[in-house]
């Protein structure tokens, strides 16, 4: 099959009876549908609608775009850790797939692909007539090689590894002999070890980009090859960057329809400080902010800029760390996720501009979310006796987190509200230029987590035990095999009984206090197409242009 006709999936049957029966909402069934290989088109004309049109339709070619954001060191793109790394990158390194913020995946480097009815094999079909930048073949090889090099768990901070998961050795930390098999120049097969429709999915986020074989980190800037339209010009890490049209490339994109309208882009770095960051606004010093925040919304507002802005599973998570004590125990961390009201944090850390959540990291846009089963109830006063019953009433915590932004204002909401319990709590402020160094690693602290299509997704990512973005130092066997079992099972109904079992015991252990679900926004000036905020910040820059 090819994305681009109304081939009939095997699954599409049952994902639209769902959808009639109102068990699955426009988004779910888009998303899952075409996880599983279903073309956009045809998966839009099962629910009897148009596609949406290609972003940047109106754009035209040419010009630069100015955007403020936080200009980062580059790394091995496995274990990119932000997406503004993978935003500058991205002008030269590309996906294999795209997700977007309707919930539906398109193909890029991939022309297609394809699961089985119980998604234990894949088929990924190439995109013909690709090229690198260096006038070599884009290859089936390509894919294969960088899906096995995605699945190392020896390689430090390769989060791709926890994507890959139904693919990987436990015993060697590899991928698993014929788990990724080159059946021609255009096709591989994906033979899983279990049932899993996440395996798309975790190939159009951030840290999946695609790189050539004679990548390395020391030479990525130098030597950029890569399958984009786009190079680097300049990197200089805290202050700015550029990325500038390769003239010359016959990028495959251009006649895919694909976009790639601007000659130029630069990267401004202006700190932490939303406030320098509207005072660039308004001195006409860029065109587009990364992220718009809390009471800055309304100032920009009022600057006449355009805003986009959708609600999205981006959050942020307090959290014990395991591997410190007292946060070993779990009437500790009970207590911690107890004496803090949701709906309070949502208002003061989140200025009211999203919903409030349930403590699990799973929530209403996830496909999978069991909505009857919600957090520990609020409850001070119990939230005391937990604390002193486990030995511990007279400790003090340190909650440390960013000095700005939501970081700050929701753990200042948490601290206030701890010790309105009567829980000791020190407050602990860092620039992010000495917070991200160990975010990991510290025993009390907050960090904030993006949107993902599913939620057995960030489940894996962060909870799922030895994961390299594990910050919880968590490790639950029952929760393992429980979050296994969901990605198996492509049923709806069956997937949100097996997740209530692990929102549950995510909940009953204290895992995490996850206070709030946003509403990301950003504002442009008038005139730029394909810029809006993106459900998961992904760096989509093909698309951005400026108006016809």
């Amino acid at each position: 099959m090819t994305q681009d006709n109304n081939f009939m999936h095997p699954a599409a049957e049952m994902y639209a009876s769902e959808e009639k029966a109102g068990k699955l909402d426009r988004r779910e069934f888009i998303s899952r549908a075409t996880a599983l290989g279903v073309s956009t088109v045809a998966a839009y004309g099962l629910l009897g609608l148009d596609a949406p049109a290609v972003a940047g339709g109106h754009a035209k070619m040419g010009g630069t775009i100015r955007m403020q954001m936080d200009v980062k060191a580059m790394k091995d793109p496995r274990t990119h850790d932000w997406t503004q790394i993978s935003i500058f990158s991205a002008g030269w390194l590309e996906y294999l797939v795209e997700y977007n913020s309707d919930g539906s995946f398109k193909p890029m480097l991939l022309s297609s692909w394809e699961a089985n009815a119980d998604a234990t094999q894949y088929v990924l079909k190439i995109r013909e007539g690709v090229k690198w930048n260096n006038g070599d073949d884009f290859t089936a090889e390509d894919v294969a090689r960088n899906i096995v090099g995605w699945c190392d768990k020896g390689l430090e901070g390769n989060s791709m590894a926890g994507r890959m998961a139904s693919l990987v050795d436990e015993a060697t930390g590899l991928a698993r002999e014929g788990a990724v098999v080159v059946v021609d120049s255009s096709t591989v097969h994906l033979n899983l070890l279990q049932p899993d429709i996440t395996i798309v999915p975790g190939m159009s986020d951030y840290p999946a980009q695609i790189v050539h074989k004679s990548f390395t980190v020391e030479t990525m800037v130098s030597n950029p090859i890569g399958t984009g339209f786009m190079l680097p010009e300049n990197l200089e890490v805290g202050v700015k960057a550029s990325i500038v049209r390769n003239e010359g490339f016959e990028w495959w994109g251009y006649a895919a329809g694909k976009g790639g309208y601007a000659d130029r882009i630069e990267f401004i770095d202006y700190g932490s400080d939303p406030a320098t960051h509207m005072a660039g606004f308004e001195a006409e010093e860029f065109d587009l902010n990364w992220e718009t925040t809390g009471e800055f919304v309304e100032l920009y507002d009022a600057l006449g800029l355009v805003k986009s802005q959708v609600a999205s599973g981006a959050t942020i998570v307090v959290r014990p760390n395991q591997g410190h004590s007292p946060y070993d125990n779990k009437m500790v961390r009970q207590a911690l996720a107890m004496a803090v009201d949701n709906n309070v944090l949502n208002e003061l850390g989140n200025a009211s501009l999203g919903i409030a959540a349930d403590n699990c990291h799973v929530g209403p846009m996830h496909p999978e979310h069991n909505p009857d089963v919600t957090r520990a109830p609020f409850n001070p006063a119990k939230a005391k006796e937990l604390m002193d019953a486990s030995g511990h009433g007279d400790f003090e915590h340190e909650l440390r987190s960013l000095d700005s932004g939501f970081w700050k204002d929701t753990c200042d909401a948490v601290a206030a509200q701890l010790r309105d319990a009567g829980i000791k709590v020190k407050r602990t402020l860092m620039p992010g230029s000495t917070f991200w160094n160990d975010w990991t690693k510290f025993p009390y602290s907050a960090t904030n987590w993006n949107h993902r299509p599913l939620g057995t997704q960030v489940l894996g990512l962060a909870y799922r035990s030895g994961e390299a973005w594990n910050e919880f130092a968590w490790s639950n066997a029952e929760f393992d095999g429980l979050l296994a079992e969901a990605n198996s099972l492509a049923n709806a109904d069956e997937r949100r009984v097996v997740m209530g079992k692990i929102q549950a015991i995510v909940i009953e252990e204290g895992v995490t206090c996850q206070p709030y679900w946003r509403l990301v926004q950003r504002h442009h000036v008038e005139g730029l197409v394909g810029v809006d905020m993106h459900i998961a910040y992904l760096p989509q820059i093909y698309k951005w242009g400026h108006a016809a």
